[in-house]
């Protein structure tokens, strides 16, 4: 199951393009992602963060064609550019097309793995109803030995593979749902707050699993969470989103150093330091927006406490800032025009939370 090396890495694997969602039809309609861009390059980590409600679900499962009624695709498109031959629009993609690419290429673990196991079939049966889905030639044999080295890749022994999903504990059950993810080999999977349920000890396990099968497989993963700590250790980029938008994004060490948009200080600033002197807990003031009634310009104006005139007029472009040319970051914030500078205050010290 080991991948080589291979020369496209770091290459665009998945490229999301102005992907827009509503829940809802009509005047009721609620606008629940506004032109989303992103794009996902194979053998990173992209960690998606924001507070409950920002999106990040959304995105996901709008990208996948997931989404449950009344969510409804508005607009954009969604590239899955696959190992040879030309990309393909996810958006477009027939039923067949889909089916064939989910698990074999791109696979999910979704919000609250933990009970998405069926509670009535071992181990080894769901394990082996994912490959024999896609390689029904496979005899079942072999279909075992390759849910048996799954298990082994995720920690877990062999002779667990008769359980029933009750007799495990909660982070092994988690753990079996990466497995099964990543049972054909993908080259996209998507984690929708997969450590959301677990205490932070078997969380570290989790991550520190994931992080060596990342490494060992090549493939590329989509990291979401409310919980920018946790990317901050284990992404290499990472995307801010608030009210169905992208605010910010850059690398994991950019984000965690300079954080350029006030809600990503603020985020940075609702965990405390592990290191260092002792400091208060800021977070950020007011609640989410509500998506029925988004306020004019840019919509975290209301709860900002660097906003200006100018922010409840017009809504911020999201754009690399002056300061950070020619870098890859981008931001959406007035504090960041060419002809504004960034508070001083917004740069964490060296020392907070560790080098």
């Amino acid at each position: 199951m080991t991948r080589d090396a291979h020369p496209t890495a770091g290459r665009p694997v998945l490229e999301i393009r102005g992907l827009s969602v509503a829940y809802g039809t009509g005047d009721k309609a609620v606008q629940a992602l506004d032109s989303v861009d992103l794009t996902l390059h194979r053998g990173e980590v992209l960690g998606l963060a924001g507070e409950s409600g920002s999106g990040k679900s959304t995105l996901a499962y709008g990208a996948t064609r997931l989404l449950p009624p009344p969510g409804v695709i508005t607009g954009g498109e969604v590239l899955y550019h696959p190992r040879s031959g030309p990309p393909g629009d996810l958006l477009s993609m027939s039923d067949d097309q889909l089916r064939s690419l989910r698990w074999q290429d791109l696979s999910i673990v979704f919000q609250g793995a933990m009970n998405s196991l069926n509670p009535v079939s071992r181990i080894s049966d769901q394990l082996t109803d994912v490959i024999r889905a896609h390689q029904p030639d496979l005899p079942r044999t072999e279909r075992l030995a390759r849910a048996a080295d799954l298990l082994r890749l995720v920690g877990i022994a062999r002779d667990r593979l008769d359980d029933y999903p009750h007799q495990l504990s909660g982070g092994m059950r988690q753990r079996v749902m990466i497995a099964m993810a990543l049972a054909l080999d993908p080259d996209v999977v998507i984690m929708d707050e997969p450590t959301t349920a677990l205490d932070v000890v078997m969380q570290r396990q989790v991550l520190a699993r994931l992080g060596e099968l990342r490494d060992r497989f090549g493939f590329a993963v989509v990291f979401i969470t409310h919980d920018l700590s946790l990317l901050v250790e284990f992404s290499d980029r990472i995307a801010i989103m608030y009210g169905g938008r992208l605010v910010e994004e850059a690398t994991a060490q950019e984000i965690y150093r300079l954080p350029r948009h006030p809600y990503t200080h603020g985020l940075l600033n609702s965990f405390p330091a592990l290191r260092g002197e002792r400091r208060e807990l800021t977070g950020i003031p007011g609640s989410p927006p509500d998506l029925n009634a988004l306020p004019p310009g840019c919509i975290l104006h209301p709860r900002c406490a660097h906003a200006m005139r100018v922010c409840s007029g017009r809504p911020p472009e999201l754009a690399t800032p002056p300061a950070d040319a020619p870098s890859a970051r981008t931001v959406a914030c007035w504090l960041h025009h060419p002809l504004a500078a960034a508070p001083a205050h917004l740069t964490r010290s060296a020392d907070e939370n560790g080098s």
